[in-house]
């Protein structure tokens, strides 16, 4: 069963419709031993660090996201709080991701906001999808570059796109909007 996390976040609807399009039943939960039997979880999410984190926490859910052992990915949002630290109401997040999360400076749009492509990617993610393709970005806060990133956009400056640790995966970019592409890195996922 594939699981997506359900906190205090939206975007998630729109994740599992991704999901059963291509052909996998997957549940939305807040319960522990659901996403620890769960054989793939995805932690979407469009929304803010602090209440988010709080949510988590309350439901000591920090803790089981931490500590799974099956592929788990984090999208906008779901990648931010497996970082470190986020500048967004200088909130801890979960420390999978050895970077922090910084606002934008606004030398130009932001949010940033719409198509861009990425640049060296290095992931199983990406297999079977071009390199010359763009992904579909909401975001005003991005994650540093650093050791676990696995695809880089420039957007007033480098962040990272993707990342990955162990069994940790996540984006920055929406793949669940991102047309036939962003279901290929999905489909990617849940094969993996």
């Amino acid at each position: 069963m594939i699981t997506i996390v359900k906190y205090n976040a939206g975007n998630i609807q729109s994740v599992k419709n991704a999901v059963e399009r291509l052909g996998f039943s997957c549940i939305v939960t807040d319960d522990e031993n659901e996403l620890k039997s769960a054989e793939k979880v995805i932690f979407p999410g469009v929304g803010e660090a602090s209440s988010a984190m709080k949510y988590l926490k309350e439901r000591k859910l920090d803790e089981v996201i931490k500590n799974l052992k099956q592929p788990v990915l984090g999208i906008c949002l779901g990648q931010q709080l497996m970082c470190n630290f986020s500048e967004e109401n200088d909130t801890e997040c979960l420390g999978i991701f050895d970077v922090n999360v910084k606002k934008f400076e606004a030398k130009e749009k932001v949010p940033h906001m719409g198509w861009n492509n990425l640049s060296n990617r290095n992931s199983e993610l990406f297999n079977g999808i071009a390199n010359d393709v763009d992904f579909y970005f909401v975001h005003s806060f991005y994650a540093e570059l650093g050791a676990s990133t696995t695809s880089i956009c420039d957007y007033i400056q480098p962040f990272s796109a993707s990342m990955q640790k162990d069994n940790f995966y996540a984006t920055q970019f929406h793949p669940e909007k991102s047309s036939k592409i962003g279901e290929q890195l999905l489909l990617n996922f849940l094969n993996l």
